[in-house]
């Protein structure tokens, strides 16, 4: 390796993609077209940074596996900054393997944090945290560190463990400040940020509440009765009752809480849940069917009970081993709302991360089919609340985050049941 390869190297490892560019911009052969591309994806031109590392796998040819490898990474770490999230898996797998078996440990380690980036950004906590578990990031290099915990941070905010969050955004600052990358510095500082941003909001009676990430962790860890419009769940005491798959049973449990300890009236419940303002005998048939089916799914944490001109929620006192002894909670029944609510909001929540993203990776990230994710991505463009650029395959989808707020921490997924 040349002495402007290597010169040029160290400056993308320091995050001076200008100076490896000043160095090799004019060069065509392998190890020059792989950094050129490692540069151009620090700069943010993306599309040119993936044909410039294909062009540099393919020019160093099948005895340089290493080097193949490493751009199989390089190309896999720009389509997760891309949003391609159906880039083939195997391939990094494959890679990874690869590096491993001859001996590059920390560029293996690193494609395996991008497999468990992927994870994350798919909603696949489980599979992302077993995965994580697997890793020592004691013998990293400072930037390696520093990406370790803030995955390490972000499964702890998608699981409501906000101590551990700001433990690991710690390490992360401190590991960041050691490599001395100022992109990597503003992204951990970013991250600091969401902690202290208003996650959710309290609906009550006197007045909606902004709630920090910590303060509604608090509140599901009370025995106060939840219903979680965020993640589409009620929950006290530590049980949690998703609900996410039945939206009219939400709806009529929002519609209670809020009014709770007064009761709601039947024909209020029916333009909420059922969405008409023509009421007739068919949909009085329906509520009675649909009260049924709440009463039996909240039967451990609360009764529904019928009053003369509605319904009621009635919280259940939970067990003695369930309820906090040390502070209970001022109101028994909460009902927490999104910060900023939105039909289209969870499309709205991932684009809020400020990268861009295709339909087909909303679709993946949202668990829902491509066209459901067009038809959202469609409307909201129509209100000029999102925009697109690119045609075909390469069209992507912008949105400008909502300032103070976090985006992706609260999307709706369950919440464990622990």
């Amino acid at each position: 390796m040349d002495a402007l390869i290597t010169a040029a190297a160290r400056a993308l490892a320091a995050g001076d993609p200008l100076g490896a560019l000043n160095r090799v911009a004019l060069r065509d052969d392998a190890p020059a077209l792989a950094l050129r591309g490692i540069a151009m994806a620090q700069l943010g031109d993306l599309a040119r940074a993936r044909l410039l590392v294909r062009r540099a796998a393919r020019a160093f040819g099948q005895k340089e596996a290493v080097a193949r490898a490493r751009c199989v990474v390089a190309e896999a770490e720009i389509a997760l900054v891309s949003r391609d999230l159906g880039w083939p898996a195997k391939a990094l797998g494959a890679a990874q393997a690869t590096l491993a078996a001859h001996g590059d440990l920390a560029n293996a380690a690193h494609a395996r944090q991008l497999e468990i980036r992927h994870l994350l950004l798919i909603g696949r906590l489980d599979a992302a945290e077993a995965a994580l578990a697997t890793l020592d990031p004691t013998p990293f290099p400072p930037a390696s560190r520093a990406a370790h915990e803030l995955i390490v941070a972000g499964i702890a905010l998608r699981r409501l463990r906000t101590q551990a969050a700001r433990e690991a955004l710690a390490r992360a600052s401190r590991a960041a400040h050691q490599a001395a990358i100022p992109g990597l510095l503003a992204e951990v500082e970013q991250a600091v940020r969401l902690l202290d941003a208003p996650a959710a909001r309290q609906i009550a009676p006197d007045g909606d509440r902004p709630l920090r990430l910590a303060e509604v962790e608090a509140l599901l860890a009370s025995n106060a009765l939840v219903i979680d419009g965020c993640r589409h769940v009620v929950q006290a005491g530590g049980t949690a009752i998703s609900l996410a798959r039945r939206p009219v049973l939400l709806t009529l449990a929002r519609a209670l809480g809020e009014a709770w300890p007064a009761d709601v009236p039947r024909d209020t419940l029916i333009a909420r849940a059922f969405r008409t303002r023509h009421i007739d005998g068919s949909h009085r048939a329906r509520l009675r069917v649909e009260i049924g089916r709440l009463r039996a799914m909240l039967g451990a944490l609360a009764r529904v009970e019928a009053t003369p001109d509605g319904f009621a929620l009635v919280p259940l006192v939970p067990p003695v081993s369930l309820v906090s002894l040390v502070s209970p909670p001022a109101q028994p029944v909460v009902v927490l709302a999104r910060p900023v609510e939105e039909k289209h909001g969870a499309v709205l929540a991932l684009l809020g991360d400020g990268e861009s993203w295709s339909s087909s990776a909303l679709a993946l990230a949202l668990g829902a089919s491509q066209r459901t994710a067009q038809r959202a991505l469609d409307a909201l463009a129509a209100d000029g609340k999102v925009q697109a650029f690119g045609r075909g395959r390469a069209r992507r989808w912008l949105s400008t985050p909502v300032p103070g707020f976090t985006t992706t921490l609260l999307l709706p997924t369950p919440l464990p049941n622990h």
